[in-house]
């Protein structure tokens, strides 16, 4: 109870195939250097980082499931968060169950396999940032380099193309003069971007296969 008060996290045993299966939740913020407002739901990227280190050495646990639903958050901490998940030795199932949107992508394509539900939606957008932003070619070539991390990350963990991503990013958005593109289960499946369109039952028969 601890561990899904805390961290959002179960062990299961899995009757069917004899192996330990640990489900990590991903949800709301992904909260980075800075701490987000108490009533903001979130998930600290401080916390998992440590956990997925002892994840790898602990022999006991033989797969993990990730269970998506967030609305981004810090671009860098997200991506470290993403890479290390690309970086596991221990086979990985990511499952969207309701958004993945913005950084969020990255997280939710660094399993090994993933699946989303029919009714989950991902939104690719452009890098934003808030607060003060100075009005210089060299704030211009950083945000055009931390896209390229987040571009390059996605189309080598799934596959659709860079220029596809790229090319979604700048799309006139549903949103009054905003930019990316929204897609929802099976259209993101399509695009290439996530393996399946599914839930827990398809999740835990991957695990079980890989």
């Amino acid at each position: 109870m601890d561990n899904i008060r805390e961290y959002g996290m179960i062990e299961l045993d899995d009757e069917n195939s004899g192996k330990h299966f640990l489900v990590i939740s991903i949800i709301g913020e992904i909260e980075g250097h800075n701490s987000a407002s108490e009533k903001v739901k979130t998930t600290k990227y401080e916390h998992l980082l440590p956990m997925l280190v002892s994840i790898e050495g602990d022999e006991d646990i033989d797969g993990i499931l990730f269970l998506i639903n967030t609305v981004g958050g810090d671009v860098s901490c997200g991506l470290a968060l993403a890479e290390m998940i690309a970086s596991l030795t221990k086979p990985t199932v990511s499952l969207i169950i309701g958004d993945s949107h913005s950084i969020g992508v990255p997280l939710s394509v660094a399993a090994d396999h993933t699946i989303i539900a029919p009714s989950a939606t991902v939104v690719i957008h452009p890098v934003r940032m808030s607060g003060t932003v100075l009005g210089a070619p060299q704030t211009y070539e950083y945000f055009q380099l931390i896209q390229e991390r987040i571009t390059n990350f996605i189309a080598k963990h799934s596959v659709i193309e860079k220029k596809e991503i790229e090319k979604m990013m700048v799309t006139p958005g549903i949103l009054s003069r905003d930019l990316g593109t929204i897609l929802v289960g099976k259209e993101a499946v399509k695009k290439g971007l996530y393996d399946e369109v599914g839930g827990i039952a398809e999740a835990i028969k991957k695990l079980r296969q890989l």
